[in-house]
């Protein structure tokens, strides 16, 4: 039976690693992975296990403390820019045609269904109005503030 040389067991380890992380998205099987992949590496070149261990946990400890956060607060931040409907939110308008359940209001250029805040309340054409938010097709609006 042949024994395995040690650049094989690195990269099986690798392999194991890289199915966890896979499994947990917890980023930190992921570096550990890499870090046996450079183990990997180290070995294929003549390392001894010394050196094998050494370029394991020197790589290990870097990634996880220098890599892992940095990737941890990229995967896990909203973004800095509203598109879509949500950049809507918080603009100005102008009334078109009265809103009193419904009307149209001009939105950065766009023409949209629009309903006011307060059921009952009118809003004539040339009233500067600000959105609330937007349901489906239509903006929820109120007077905007001077």
């Amino acid at each position: 039976m042949a024994v395995m040389p040690p650049w094989l067991w690195w990269l099986v380890i690798a392999g194991i690693l890289g199915v966890g992380e896979m499994l947990t998205l917890s980023l930190l099987l992921g570096m550990t992975a890499l870090a046996a992949l450079v183990a990997c590496v180290v070995a294929g070149v003549g390392g001894g296990l010394l050196a094998q261990l050494v370029a394991f946990v020197v790589t290990s400890g870097a990634l996880l403390l220098g890599l892992r956060p940095v990737a941890h607060r990229h995967l896990h931040q909203s973004p800095d820019v509203a598109t879509g409907t949500d950049a809507l939110i918080g603009m100005t308008g102008v009334v078109l045609e009265p809103v009193n359940g419904d009307g149209r209001v001009r939105i950065r250029g766009e023409v949209w269904s629009a309903r006011a805040t307060i059921d009952g309340q009118i809003l004539e054409p040339g009233t500067s109005v600000r959105v609330l938010r937007i349901d489906g097709a239509t903006a929820v609006v109120h007077p905007a503030q001077v």
